[in-house]
């Protein structure tokens, strides 16, 4: 039996707000994929984020649709147990005094914290598991410091644990070193990398080349709420494909199977 699509997209309307951002929209992405999603501003990347995490839903028509892991409906709360989200929206919603340990049991609620009432479900294995993802992320003694004692580096790797609790299969990165130094930035883009070889099925977010990992084998290119470019890395992180997608000149660079880009002038 054939595995469902991770994202089967067909004919698809889709408004954020007052905005219809795609139109006529089609796309698939198997699982077992390793992609990255490229593109500009305005582009249509937090808009389609946002739909694979059932944030936003096509507009109702017939012959349309956009199914994740091949239901057109899914609960969500179960969707969360496949596919994990770290992204700078999600980070910037926590509050400063939420602890590393608080970050990542709110994993197994899809929630923001484990504040009021909330607080009273969290169980004993909920914890064991959570200190266990501390300690695999080298974090453990930062179990109960509040997110506004650390550095960010830190804090996006305790929201990496929240996307891990569950052990998904898929992972979606959002920008993934947005905010981060140099050290910090190699550290996260290292533990990517070592998520896409043990499995994981990957969708990174972004419009930075240096972000994509020498693992992710396929990019996609968006502009102004379309795909423009589907395809093998190589035949899309071009000087000529780029300058187009972003209107100005660009010249590429490759190093140790990254890619780097560069003014063209």
């Amino acid at each position: 039996m054939t595995a469902p699509l991770l994202l089967d997209i067909h004919n698809a309307t889709i408004w954020r707000g007052t905005t219809c951002v795609f139109e006529k929209l089609d796309l698939q992405i198997a699982q077992h994929e390793r992609v990255a999603i490229l593109g500009p501003n305005g582009s249509g990347k937090t808009t389609l984020l946002k739909t694979i995490n059932r944030e936003l839903y096509p507009v109702a028509k017939r012959d349309s649709w956009v199914r994740i892991l091949g239901r057109d409906h899914c609960n969500v709360w179960d969707l969360r147990k496949h596919i994990g989200i770290v992204s700078h929206d999600l980070h910037q919603r926590y509050r400063p005094a939420t602890t590393a340990l608080e970050v990542i049991v709110s994993g197994f609620h899809s929630s923001i914290g484990v504040h009021g009432i909330l607080a009273g479900r969290v169980s004993e294995s909920q914890i064991k598991s959570a200190t266990k993802t501390l300690r695999e992320l080298g974090i453990e003694a930062l179990r109960d410091t509040p997110l506004k004692f650390m550095s960010t580096g830190q804090q996006r790797r305790c929201l990496l644990g929240r996307a891990l609790v569950h052990q998904p299969d898929t992972l979606i990165f959002d920008e993934p070193t947005a905010g981060l130094d140099f050290a910090a930035s190699f550290d996260y883009l290292d533990r990517i990398r070592r998520l896409a070889r043990s499995g994981h099925n990957i969708l990174l977010v972004t419009h930075h080349l240096n972000e994509i990992p020498p693992e992710v084998d396929r990019v996609i290119a968006l502009k102004d709420g379309g795909v423009v470019a589907d395809g093998p890395k190589d035949s899309i992180l071009t000087n000529e494909l780029l300058s187009s997608l972003y209107e100005t000149e660009i010249r590429v660079a490759r190093v140790d199977g990254f890619f780097l880009a560069y003014p063209g002038n």
